[in-house]
């Protein structure tokens, strides 16, 4: 008999989608609170947790979607079918710009991005998953999180300087991007989603994958709270040596982030599933259809700067500027506002799918 869905899941995937769109929607990109934004290198901000979580939570579904899946021709046709979707996806909004209706100019194309690395990262983490078991797995994740960081640190480059964490050309990181993406990358010198970096964040999906186990065999929640302090103090303890660093996605960034998805999983684990309150449903709906809705906020988003309005404006800026800035708000608190009305918009349309029963599987 089919154990009942845990609902903690659902609501931290929607939980995290919903940050993902208000970090993504401000009214103007000059006036972002701090904790909206990135760490500029180094460093760890709220927002440097959304990516890292929804990976977490793909660990997690994979789990529960193939725990009894056969090691079958057809279900490595599925895994397959679903990674070049999510790549797909991703590959269209990188296109989408910046010559609304025409496609972006071939040459500059940025090759990857977050659906590329989720689609990636779920390709491969599905099929260790169905190959090995849990010992190998934790095993395999501590190898990579310490040969990743040896290698990033010390093994020089093959021009013989040494490496380095910088965002410079000496980061083994943005090195491999650079000479193999060339043109195709985020920015000239870095991409937030390259290459190398991809390895570190498969760990972070099969770490997943192993709370999923945990979940599904849970005697005691101090299980979990105990995973998510070790997870969290080695992390921190790491960073010593190696920083916390999301475009680089260092191995610290990997544990400490983890450790605060399993931290905040078990908070509304407990809440939810075990004491059984009613609240946060309004994520849950967002997070049964999470890909479709971040794919229609990117493109929605993306179309609103690119469709004019008059000659020297466009959607989002006479929105932006006839609504939300006024002489009563700050300039950031203007944009915040802008990005809570689009979130708003997005908890309602997860709501109606949701209520219509429409569940669109990527």
């Amino acid at each position: 008999m089919l154990k009942k869905r845990i609902e903690s899941v659902d609501i931290l995937r929607g939980f995290t989608i919903t940050l993902m769109i208000l970090v993504n929607t401000p009214g103007s990109w000059s006036s972002v609170y701090p904790p909206l934004l990135h760490a500029e290198w180094h460093g760890l901000t709220p927002t440097d947790l959304i990516f890292p979580f929804f990976l977490f939570i793909v660990g997690i579904s994979i789990y529960f979607a193939y725990k009894r899946s056969e090691n079958s021709k057809v279900t490595y046709k599925k895994i397959g079918i679903r990674s070049l979707k999510l790549f797909g996806l991703g590959l269209f909004l990188n296109l989408f710009i910046p010559h609304f209706p025409f496609f972006t100019d071939f040459e500059t194309l940025r090759f990857l991005g977050v659906l590329q690395r989720i689609g990636i990262v779920f390709f491969i983490t599905a099929v260790l998953y169905l190959n090995f078991n849990w010992k190998v797995l934790f095993s395999l994740s501590v190898l990579v999180l310490i040969g990743y960081w040896l290698f990033v640190g010390y093994i020089p480059l093959p021009n013989g300087t040494l490496p380095t964490f910088d965002r410079a050309l000496n980061n083994w990181s943005n090195y491999i991007d650079f000479n193999i993406l060339g043109k195709h990358m985020w920015q000239a010198d870095y991409d937030p989603e390259g290459l190398l970096s991809t390895l570190p964040s498969i760990v972070t999906c099969l770490i997943g994958v192993l709370i999923g186990k945990l979940l599904d065999n849970l005697q005691s929640i101090k299980t979990l709270l105990l995973v998510a302090f070790s997870l969290l103090i080695t992390g921190y303890i790491f960073s010593i040596w190696f920083p916390i660093n999301k475009a680089i996605w260092s191995s610290s960034f990997v544990l400490v982030t983890s450790g605060w998805a399993t931290l905040i999983l078990t908070m509304i684990y407990y809440l939810k599933d075990i004491k059984r309150l009613k609240f946060g449903n309004i994520f849950k709906y967002v997070g049964m259809n999470a890909i479709t809705i971040y794919f229609l906020s990117s493109f929605i988003s993306k179309s609103m700067y690119l469709i004019k309005v008059g000659e020297r404006s466009n959607i989002h800026n006479y929105l932006y500027n006839t609504i939300f800035v006024n002489s009563v708000f700050s300039d950031k608190l203007s944009s915040f506002l802008y990005g809570i009305v689009v979130v708003l918009f997005y908890l309602i349309l997860g709501y109606v799918m949701y209520r219509k029963k429409i569940f669109i599987k990527v």
